[in-house]
């Protein structure tokens, strides 16, 4: 096991450096290919003696293998100079080089996609390297690592091409008889038409390709084989092989195509009864090889057709087992009468378990057994080499493992607990993720290209949720008894804490109050209410008021916390440890149900209690809480056992930050989802599962395609239509003279093309539907209806000029089915998903549209320019707890649209009565909203009808229709005169009709806000405005999760999802709103998804590296349907950035070109004053002697950098650059923190700086943007988190203007894939060029000077001169100033002097010195809390 123990070092852990061993790789670089501009033959005696030897002598650590890769050593050595005579050490080297890239989430399969036919060979020799038992056990491991990267990514033709042969039928020929092939025939015909199909090319094969094709069939059986030998030959490095190549199978069940033959071999085997019956398995020490089968065995009985891919329901399920169990019961008593009489007579339900049928079995002698299992066609004779010795425990677990029922995946969702204990989160299972770095493998489900069903995707997002949850619970957990200090304080065993944590308080015991009686068909209680006294009278105002926030259904943590004795490992490995390492003892979780002051009352608002004068400092404050129903009953059986009160040992109550405490109801629902047959759309279903024709749900393959749509106003004119639709013919319809202007309506002619050819696909005996093509449009008009005569009704109309492609993304959007919209940095994707809202909300006024963001800040975005179209404002609703940050003065949560409709109640009413005066109509006309119905009734439509009866009489004239009209009076307030004298009788006509929809409107509008009159509370009304009224309703993906059943429940319904950010959405977060409302009749109403987001920057922020890397949890739907091949609209022009700096990133996006804008507008075509360039590399040196610095894991901080980027940002705001404009950016949270450290020092009191807009990680200031930007990079000694390609594209694209980068130059520069980007930014000077003598706003213009023409450069040394530099200048503005001489810009009254407003996400200073304190303490100790979420 030695050998396997080096393997531990994961890359991402960011451990200390080997340099002796990194400056021997380097050199050895320099020596043979990081210097060489042409290829050399590669040398065998290099690759053995100076590379291969060095390696085996450090066991294969991993830290060399990554220092190798960062060395490029595949890209420009092992692969180039691989031939069909390379040697083995140098294919697996190349191998083990993939799956270290495999292991820290880099492109993998890039390397080789040139050179196909070497590609194949080298596989080739892989698999049969793999085979070799004299390799090493931990280097054929690192195969299999292989071979599962390769089986994750069947989306690559190049891999899929190699993989797919390895799992074809053709392995059937190892089926231990030809009745078991045949059996499977008769199950499904088309399997005997592949078989043949197979037999068919062997027999025409040469003899070469038969060879292979013929070792194809039989690598995976070999491999099973030898897998079985390790089991039951008890090597010394066998058990982590043997977790390994269960994950390989794990993988290989878990999606259908890998599934389809792979799982009748393995059931053929035996081989899940194999694993439990060897020496392996039956060793309680190897938990992690047991998990793993647990899983396997899940996959592998799992409740679906293998061939067709459909899932078995309940009753389907039931039905199959039935006919196991049948075929059992009468070959036992046909031949075993005697013996199995009892078994052959019972019912299902009584011999379905493991117990009944090991008790049945026991009656027949070990010859009875194995003729039993020949009888029902269960093999029992195994190769020699499998070492695998047939003994009648075997035969038994071989007949009791195919008859026993298995558990289902809702039965296991069921069963999983969804409020943590202290058991729960101290499970050897969750520890074991905790100290993944991808040594070993994980007992896991992973999120796949693929899913076997809807139900196997809810199972395991469930499953991995639960576990990330609990997870992160611990982590906080544990750090807030870490900061309380917790001590014993007396012989008695007393604690008293000698810390402080804003989260927690210590308490005594809860005083139970009430558990009422089980309802019906359960056993635990209904409810059980407790209450919790809190002291808060020590605690700071601020803190105070955080736990006065509390809301009902909040989760607080009760926890029973004593010091303990027992040590923690110095790796941290606390698996045998347990809770007692942090004195955990005990953990109960409770619902919020009131929060009540001293005196019992409900606290609603923060109010100041005075006393003579004397402002009142609360004391007290109770919480009367809702303990989980299912561990008091657990916990009362203990007590009544003889067992201690667990809930008189309960001494402390902690809380957690609202948005990292909503678990419980995502949970919930995502239970209940898995529970429930969830219906996806017909058109969705196929696509979403990952099989089928990709391009099935676009909507140019759909029947039900709409033909004619008005685009309104999309189209700015007959130009930009034609632009617009290149390569299409455009046919102005016949009723149209010419060119004419908006608004459009397209009429799209549809050609049936021929049905394609039949593709591997999910149901093989469906045809795909018939295409469509639009190669021609017939372009009409209309003159859009005028609403009133005043201003207001004048419609809001599109102004923005859309591009081909946004042009594209649009009419998809506006059809039904599913649309995917990729938006690289700036090129508009808000605007794009607006106008598709925009004119779904017009052309189909009876459809609802549900729009979902990942952040409030994203989905107001998109909310702020939805309120800027032609869309009534009653139509709108926003959810969740972010539509306070909207910047409009309406407002559009639930409440503020139910005042709002109130307010305009009122309003109408008044024009009701100003109607009622038109008419001279006495009485309370405009009392209500009902009244007001009568009064349209009886005065309004009559008035009407008349005056339309003898407007549309040919002989009224012009003047007689004037003076006819009804309503002079009520209109005699409009801006211009009603009728324009001379106007003609066609133009008097639509103005009165006009007139006629602005009263309808006022009458519709109160006839909708009728209900809110007659409904009292305010929760129905509030209810029936979202199920009734708002046609347009946006909340994000985390507020959808957490209310789905609630919403779900009042019969909401919608037919369009658009979703914005939706890269940055994991899976099930993007699930769940398409489940939020009933089916109707069985069926999804869904008819339009729409998903705007870049799978080329962030990912999900998931900060566990197991979920992250191994379980790939981060995956979001819209990656994965962009891996599967699914239609994209690549939207292809940016009006962000400036030209030179969009093209840092432009090289990721292949046809990404400028807006005119961006070469046109002053801004962009204007230097920054007091720079060189418009954007720079400026390389940072050591600072004091030092680079970065770790304080803690993952916390990296570069004190040199924090400097640099806090002078550049006080250089900037003396030459008057707005504070507002300008960001500073880090990839690492710790670094974030010690820049906002340093602003605190100088600049946050300073007037003449202030502090920037925003100091962030670039994680966070995704879809964000500012017009400078200051980045540090952080890292000295390798590149870290920044070598996800992801990452660096949003950190490259969020500056319009400027960007000034701080980093390393020795260490970016040979980066293999951050390449392209840096090779630009170095063609600069890397020390920083300012220019003196300007301020901003300056005159002189990038294009017309050249870099070396510019007067007064500069240049900056280091931080040092640009320090001193700055402090000159303060001191030279602060006399100036003094003098009042007039030198200070108007910018500079632009000031953000404190901290408000930066997110408390964000870590904003604390505004007690108490805090302050704590936190120096803190750092003092080296207990900072550990933040990666940059990365």
């Amino acid at each position: 096991m030695a050998s396997n123990d080096r393997w531990t070092t994961g890359g991402s852990l960011e451990t200390s450096d080997d340099s002796e061993s990194l400056n021997h790789w380097k050199s050895l670089a320099l020596k043979h290919w990081s210097k060489s501009k042409r290829v050399k033959k590669v040398d065998p005696r290099v690759i053995k003696t100076e590379i291969w030897d060095v390696l085996q002598a450090s066991s294969f650590e991993f830290r060399s293998l990554l220092d190798l890769d960062n060395l490029q050593l595949l890209e420009k050595y092992l692969w180039p100079g691989f031939n069909d005579e390379a040697t083995n050490y140098h294919v697996l080297l190349i191998a083990l080089i993939t799956t270290v890239k495999s292991r820290e989430n880099l492109p993998i399969w890039s390397t080789f996609a040139d050179d196909s036919g070497h590609f194949s060979s080298f596989f080739y020799r892989v698999l049969a390297l793999s085979l070799d038992d004299t390799l090493p056990s931990h280097i054929r491991k690192q195969l299999l690592s292989f071979f599962i990267s390769a089986f994750q990514s069947l989306d690559n033709s190049l891999v899929r091409k190699e993989c797919a042969p390895l799992v074809s039928i053709s392995i059937w020929h190892h089926l231990h008889k030809d009745s078991a092939r045949d059996y499977k025939f008769e199950q499904h015909l088309p399997l005997k038409k592949a078989w043949r199909a197979a037999t068919r090319r062997y027999e025409a094969a040469d003899d070469a390709t038969k060879s292979k094709l013929r070792f194809e069939r039989s690598w995976l059986y070999s491999m099973m084989l030898d897998f079985l030998a390790r089991l039951y030959g008890l090597g010394s490095d066998d058990l982590t092989y043997c977790e390994r190549f269960l994950e390989f199978l794990t993988d290989l069940e878990s999606q259908l195509p890998t599934r389809r033959y792979v799982n009748t071999l393995i059931q053929d085997l035996n081989l899940l009864a194999l694993i439990r019956n060897s020496p392996l398995f039956n060793d309680e020490e190897n938990r992690l090889l047991r998990d793993l089968f647990v899983l396997l065995r899940h996959f592998v009985y799992f409740s679906i057709d293998d061939n067709t891919g459909t899932q078995y329901t309940q009753a389907q399920a039931d039905e199959k087992q039935f006919a196991v169990l049948a075929r059992l019961q009468r070959t036992a008593l046909k031949n075993f009468k005697s013996q199995l009489t009892i078994l052959a007579l019972s019912n299902y339900g009584a011999i379905a378990s493991r117990e009944e049928l090991e008790t049945h079995l026991q009656q027949l002698t070990d010859p009875e057994l194995e003729d039993l299992c020949k009888l029902l066609d269960l093999r029992t004779s195994y190769p020699h080499v499998a070492q695998v010795k047939v003994t009648r425990e075997l035969l038994m677990e071989i007949l009791v493992s195919a008859h026993e029922t298995k558990k289902t995946f809702r039965e296991l969702v069921r069963g999983q607990t969804i409020l943590p204990t202290e058991a729960t989160l101290y499970e050897s299972t969750l520890l074991r993720n905790e100290f993944y770095n991808g040594s070993r493998s994980l007992a896991i489900p992973k999120l796949n290209l693929q899913y076997l069903s809807v139900g196997d995707f809810l199972w395991r997002s469930f499953i991995l949720y639960r576990c990330e949850s609990f997870f992160e619970i611990r982590k906080s957990m544990e750090d807030t008894i870490k900061r309380l200090r917790p001590r014993i304080a007396d012989e008695n065993n007393g604690v008293l804490f000698d810390g402080f944590s804003r989260m927690a308080i210590p308490i005594s015991k809860p005083a139970i109050v009430e558990v009422a009686p089980p309802k019906v068909g359960h056993d635990q209680p209904a409810f059980v209410h407790a209450e919790i006294a809190l002291d808060v009278s020590r605690l700071a105002e601020s803190v105070r008021r955080e736990w006065e926030s509390l809301r009902p259904e909040d989760v607080v943590y009760l926890l029973a916390v004593h010091p303990t004795d027992h040590p923690q490992n110095a790796n941290g490995d606390v698996m045998h440890v347990g809770e007692y390492a942090s004195g955990l003892r005990l953990l109960r979780t409770a619902e919020i149900v009131q929060l009540l002051d001293e005196n019992g009352r409900m606290i609603r608002e923060q109010q100041t209690v005075q006393t003579n004068g004397y402002v009142g400092w609360p004391r007290l404050r109770k919480l009367l809480v809702k303990f989980d129903a299912v561990a008091y009953k657990s916990d009362c059986a203990a007590k009544n056992s003889g067992k201690p009160d667990v809930y008189e040992s309960i001494n402390i109550i902690m809380r957690r930050k609202g948005r990292e405490n909503n678990f419980k109801r995502i949970l919930e629902t995502m239970q209940s989802l898995a529970l429930a047959d969830v219906p996806l759309p017909s058109w969705l279903r196929e696509v979403f599962l990952g099989y089928g024709d990709p391009a099935s749900a676009s909507y140019t393959r759909l029947e039900s395609r709409i033909k004619t749509v008005d685009y309104r106003d999309t189209f700015l004119n007959w130009e930009h239509l034609v632009e617009s639709l290149p390569g299409k013919t455009i046919e102005p319809d016949t009723n149209m003279n010419g060119v004419f202007g908006p608004p459009y309506i397209l009429e799209t002619s549809l050609d049936p093309l021929a049905t394609t050819a039949k593709t591997k696909k999910r149901r093989r005996d469906v045809v795909d539907p018939v295409q469509h093509q639009a190669g021609s449009f017939k372009v009409s008009t209309y003159h859009p209806p005028l609403n009133g005569p005043y201003p207001s009704d004048a419609p809001k109309t599109n102004s923005v000029r859309f591009t081909p492609a946004q042009v594209d993304a649009i009419m998809s959007g506006t059809q039904p089915g599913l649309t995917v919209i990729v938006g690289p940095p700036g090129t508009g994707k808000t605007d794009v998903a607006t106008q598709i809202i925009n004119n779904i909300y017009h052309d189909f006024p009876s459809q609802r549209t549900l729009l979902i963001a990942h952040s409030n800040q994203a989905l107001n975005q998109l909310f702020q320019k939805i309120i800027n179209l032609d869309i009534d404002e009653r139509h709108l609703l926003r959810l969740g707890h972010g539509e306070e940050e909207l910047e409009t003065n309406a407002n559009f949560g639930k409440y503020g649209r139910v005042e709002s409709f109130l307010e305009n109640r009122a309003r109408y009413l008044v024009e009701v009565d100003r109607l009622a005066k038109n008419f001279g109509a006495p009485g309370a006309h405009g009392n209500s909203c009902e009244t007001a119905g009568y009064f349209n009734a009886v005065y309004v439509v009559p008035a009407w009808k008349k005056f339309w009866g003898f407007a549309n009489q040919d002989t009224s004239d012009v003047g007689a229709i004037v003076s006819s009209f009804p309503f002079h009076h009520y209109f005699s307030n409009a801006p211009q005169p009603l009728f324009p004298s001379g106007a003609a009788k066609g133009t008097v006509l639509v103005i009165a009709k006009g007139c006629e929809r602005h009263i309808d409107r006022i009458f519709g509008e109160l006839k909708d806000i009728l209900p809110f009159e007659v409904l009292r509370s305010s929760k129905d009304k509030t209810n029936y405005l979202m199920i009734k009224e708002a046609r347009i309703i946006a909340m994000t993906s985390t507020h959808a999760a957490m209310r789905r059943q609630e919403i779900s429940d009042l019969g909401f319904h919608y037919d369009n999802v658009i979703m914005e950010e939706a890269a940055q959405i994991t899976e099930i977060e993007t699930f769940i709103p398409l489940a939020l409302q009933r089916p109707k009749d069985g069926v999804s109403p869904l008819q339009r998804v729409v998903l705007c987001g870049d799978h080329l920057q962030n990912s999900p922020i998931i900060q566990n590296l197991a979920f992250r890397q191994f379980a790939n949890l981060e995956q979001s739907l819209f990656l994965r349907l962009v891996r599967l091949g699914v239609p994209t609209i690549n939207l292809d022009r940016q009006g962000r950035a400036r030209s030179s700096i969009a093209e840092l990133y432009k090289w990721r996006y292949p046809k990404l070109d400028d807006l005119p804008g961006v070469l046109t507008e002053p801004e962009f075509l204007r230097a920054n004053a007091g720079f060189k360039y418009d954007y720079q590399f400026i390389d940072v040196s050591d600072y004091k002697g030092s680079g970065e610095s770790q304080p803690s894991p993952h916390f990296f901080q570069n004190l040199g950098e924090a400097e640099y980027a806090v002078a550049i940002y006080q250089y900037m705001r003396l030459l008057g650059y707005p504070a507002a404009k300008i960001s500073i950016l880090t990839t690492y949270a710790g670094q974030r923190a010690l820049i906002r450290d340093v602003l605190g020092h100088r600049c946050l009191k300073n007037r003449l700086f202030g502090l920037p807009r925003i100091v962030t990680t670039v994680d966070k200031y995704q879809g964000e943007q500012n017009d400078y930007v200051i980045l540090s990079l952080t890292r000295t000694s390798r590149v870290g988190y920044l070598r996800d390609i992801r990452r660096l594209t949003v950190a490259l694209s969020r500056a319009r203007l400027g960007l000034y980068i701080l980093g390393r130059r020795a260490v970016f520069e040979s980066c293999y894939e951050l390449r392209q980007a840096f090779q630009l930014l170095f063609r600069r000077e890397d020390k920083l060029q300012l220019v003196t003598g300007e301020v901003h706003p300056t005159g002189r213009q990038l294009e017309q000077t050249k870099p070396e023409d510019v007067p007064g450069i500069t240049e900056m040394v280091g931080v040092e001169h640009l320090g001193q530099y700055v402090f000159e200048m303060t001191q030279a503005k602060t006399e100036a100033l003094k003098k009042g001489e007039s030198v200070v810009t108007g910018a500079e009254l632009d000031q953000n002097m404190s901290w408000a407003g930066y997110d408390d996400d964000e870590a904003a200073p604390p505004e007690e010195e108490e805090d302050e304190a704590m936190r120096i303490e803190e750092i003092a100790d080296g207990n900072v809390a550990v933040d990666v979420d940059g990365g």
